[in-house]
């Protein structure tokens, strides 16, 4: 409780926010975070743009939009979305096997 009050008096003293934020560690955790921030963004991005072109997305679209007539139907539907799913995660797992050897 006493500890709690004396960070909450230092925290709310500007001299020693900004003495803090002068000091070489925070300056670098603060670049850390924004590298981690920037690079987060730009994996997001390509995670997105990979998703939309993706052809089990374009696939679960067309299934969706159309109601199955039966059963059997539903069932094909399902198992060609499966087929459609397992290879590109296959492609996926080649890429990135790839990516690895081309990094060493």
């Amino acid at each position: 409780m006493v500890l709690g009050r004396i960070f909450q008096a230092l925290i709310n003293n500007a001299q020693v926010v900004e003495k803090l934020a002068e000091s070489r560690p925070i300056r670098r955790a603060a670049q850390i975070t924004a590298f981690a921030i920037t690079k987060a963004q730009i994996a997001g991005k390509k995670a997105s743009n990979k998703l939309l072109t993706s052809h089990t997305y374009r696939q679960i679209r067309e299934e969706t939009s159309q109601m199955p007539r039966d059963v059997g139907e539903l069932g094909r539907r399902a198992s060609r979305l499966r087929e459609t799913f397992v290879k590109e995660v296959k492609e996926g797992m080649k890429d990135a096997n790839r990516q690895i050897k081309d990094k060493k």
